[in-house]
């Protein structure tokens, strides 16, 4: 079995992070339950001086250390890896946020996951590197998976080469509008629903 895995909004509350974050820094007054987009720019009226000051306020090690685990997630993950079953982490986070990023899953018992990081959203702020870490879109879809869990409609496109993949939507404001591509969507929202549907 072969599952892959986004970082932020599924193992951990990286939106309820940048909800507060924007409020403090430009007085955005948007409540999580009220951030529709998945771009935080569209969700919080910032112009784009203001968003890349959040993305880089956001991204500095302290910031994502300090965020808090999806209830649930670290246990699922580690009960996947006890059957044998192959976890990565595939995220759109940029390189530079490597150390924190596997800091913060060795921190959360998640030492045997590997992290990669692919630039899914073609963001401007995003700096490929020479790394095993580090993905081309070449790389990324000779990867076979069984099963992703995902957050992002923008990710979705990610997917489409791999027609028997079931995606597990983890259940955000942002993509609650979203129509799905295919039947092989599903809207899940807690880990431990995700244990049960994984088999």
């Amino acid at each position: 079995m072969k599952i892959y895995v986004d970082f932020d909004d599924c193992l951990c509350e990286t939106g309820r992070y940048f909800c507060d974050l924007a409020d403090k820094l430009f007085g955005s007054g948007v409540p999580y339950e009220r951030m529709h987009s998945f771009d935080m720019d569209v969700s919080f009226s910032l112009s784009r001086e203001q968003f890349n000051l959040m993305m880089t306020e956001g991204h500095k090690p302290e910031a994502l250390l300090s965020l808090e685990e999806t209830p649930g997630a670290s246990t699922v993950l580690n009960s996947w890896l006890d059957k044998g079953y192959d976890v990565s982490v595939i995220t759109g986070r940029p390189y530079s946020a490597m150390e924190p990023s596997r800091e913060w899953l060795n921190r959360h018992n998640l030492v045997r996951v590997p992290i990669y990081f692919l630039n899914k959203y073609g963001d401007r702020w995003y700096a490929q590197q020479q790394s095993p870490c580090c993905l081309e879109l070449e790389d990324y879809y000779k990867m076979p998976f069984d099963y992703a869990v995902e957050d992002s409609p923008r990710a979705f496109r990610f997917f489409s080469h791999l027609p028997n993949l079931k995606v597990l939507v983890f259940d955000r404001p942002w993509n609650r509008e979203t129509p799905f591509p295919t039947p092989n969507y599903r809207r899940v929202p807690t880990w431990p629903e995700i244990q049960t549907l994984v088999k």
